[in-house]
């Protein structure tokens, strides 16, 4: 079964209580906020997190969040004492049986938006990008950074991280760039279609090396979802998944409610559910809606808990309206 996530704080606070409400129970978190003298990716801090999920009936299933790693994807200086943190923060994961790490290559900066109080339905505040607002930026601090350099630190990087997973049992999952367009202020972007994905998965081949599919940047991609769902699950590759809309392209979109997007979610939960997909599913960058004050854009609560019952509801009409098998 489909294992319904939230994206949650390390500490208890107003979600969890209303996700656990709506049936949650399954926690992916960020890293921990450390006690004195210890570090986020400590045993002991991810210990703590851990229990506390558990003890408010959570199940810690991944981590969503990393130490630093930019020297790394930039290759810069500094990257192989960098590289050590992240394989003593996979062993640390891996002793406490916290399953997976998604992670992801973007260097200088995350996931970008031009726009963060677009307004939708009813009057909801979504994020949303125009590639033509960064015509004129400014390049980061790290001036051109090739796609060919950023392949090389990626296989640099997993060579030596990919054998400490397998020996963890930490399932790496690898989540694409978000908005998937290259160059953005002159730092390049390497995974921006299925295809990209799949060649660095494969850039150090192991089990335990597979990807984070979020529908809405695949989608704004350009890529079928559905089809992209069967591939990856077709190679046992499909880790975790990040269920969200848009409406739009890689130059220009905005977010969605999820029922409200140019892809066709049912379409897509049949997918995961005939391919008998089992991990960790969350929604992901949902619309402010009335009463909040967009401090968060994409991670207010009302729009997570419209998102939960949407996702619930999809399973379970997928579930029962799923052929049964036939007797041989």
């Amino acid at each position: 079964m489909i294992q319904v996530a939230e994206f949650f704080a390390p500490e208890p606070d107003r979600l969890w209580h209303l996700a656990k409400q709506a049936g949650v129970e399954h926690a992916i978190a960020s890293l921990p906020m450390p006690r004195e003298g210890e570090k986020p990716w400590d045993y002991w801090s991810l210990l703590h997190m851990k229990t506390r999920f558990e003890s408010f009936g959570l199940k810690l299933v991944g981590i969503e969040s990393a130490p630093p790693q930019n020297r790394i994807k930039l290759g810069l200086p500094g990257r192989d004492e960098e590289i050590h943190t992240i394989i003593e923060f996979i062993e640390n994961m891996g002793a406490l049986e916290i399953p997976m790490w998604c992670y992801n290559f973007m260097a200088e900066f995350n996931w970008l938006r031009t726009h963060t109080a677009l307004p939708s339905r009813g009057g909801a505040l979504v994020s949303g990008y125009d590639h033509r607002l960064m015509a004129n930026a400014p390049l980061t601090k790290a001036g051109i950074v090739t796609e060919d350099s950023l392949w090389h630190n990626l296989h640099y990087f997993l060579e030596r991280i990919v054998p400490h997973a397998e020996k963890a049992r930490v399932r790496l999952a690898l989540h694409p760039d978000d908005p998937p367009i290259s160059p953005i202020r002159g730092v390049s972007r390497i995974l921006t279609s299925a295809d990209a994905l799949e060649r660095a998965i494969h850039l150090v081949p192991s089990p335990y090396s597979g990807i984070t599919l979020c529908q809405g940047t695949l989608a704004t991609a350009g890529e079928d979802i559905v089809s992209t769902i069967r591939r990856f699950a077709g190679q046992s590759k499909l880790f975790f998944v990040h269920f969200r809309d848009i409406q739009g392209t890689a130059e220009h979109f905005q977010e969605t409610f999820h029922d409200a997007g140019q892809t066709d979610m049912f379409a897509t939960m049949q997918a995961y559910v005939s391919a008998g997909f089992d991990g960790p599913m969350r929604p992901d960058h949902v619309p402010t809606m009335e009463g909040e004050d967009n401090h968060r854009p994409g991670y207010e609560t009302l729009g997570q808990l419209f998102a939960l019952g949407y996702i619930r509801g999809l399973i379970e009409a997928c579930e029962k309206t799923r052929p049964a098998p036939t007797s041989s």
